[in-house]
């Protein structure tokens, strides 16, 4: 029982971590142009 008041707060304190990475990403505009780096990897310059 001891280590779930140990291992719950880690647990949310991950969940938070990996959701403020995600919401940065998104403003940060990571997810913006999908398609251009499908069709950089077809074209050789």
């Amino acid at each position: 029982m001891t280590n779930l008041v140990v291992l719950i707060p880690i647990a949310l304190g991950l969940g938070a971590i990996g959701l403020a990475a995600f919401l940065w990403s998104l403003r940060s505009g990571q997810y913006e142009d999908l398609d251009g780096a499908a069709e950089r990897v077809l074209f050789d310059e």
